[in-house]
């Protein structure tokens, strides 16, 4: 499935929409920012592969998008989502979740963290880069 890039004037004069991607896996870490950054109204700017290092980053920056894996190096993305909701952190953001453990439990789980998004890794890894086009859309 090919995405549409969107070049508008609009959307071309804006800087990219900044990405916190939370993804312990350096080869989908890399397959994804690539087709993120391809999108070209979004850019990665950066990434955790672990709860700690995500919430410091959220502390110190504000991301229009959050991408979570839940399986991470050490912890649970659900950490990071818990924490979002508690905090406020994202709130008008798109966060969505991708991830290989797409249960129906957990996919319950994020949404009681008001998670709008979640995609099975293996089966729906398009459909993350089209709702966050859909998101710049709506947002610009």
């Amino acid at each position: 499935m090919g995405h549409q890039i969107i070049t508008d004037d609009a959307a071309s004069r804006r800087a990219p929409l900044a990405v916190l991607l939370i993804e312990d896996s350096p080869l989908i870490r890399r397959s994804l920012t690539e087709a993120i950054d391809a999108l070209g109204c979004w850019r990665v700017t950066a990434f955790a592969d672990a709860p700690d290092d995500a919430i410091a980053s959220l502390s110190a920056q504000d991301f229009d998008a959050v991408i979570v894996d839940l399986q991470l190096r050490q912890g649970s993305g659900t950490d990071v989502l818990a924490w979002l909701q508690e905090t406020g952190r994202a709130r008008g953001a798109f966060v969505a979740v991708l991830t290989n453990h797409a249960l129906p439990t957990y996919r319950e789980r994020c949404l009681q963290y008001g998670v709008r998004h979640f995609f099975d890794k293996s089966l729906e890894f398009d459909r993350v880069l089209d709702a966050m086009i859909d998101f710049a859309r709506e947002r610009a």
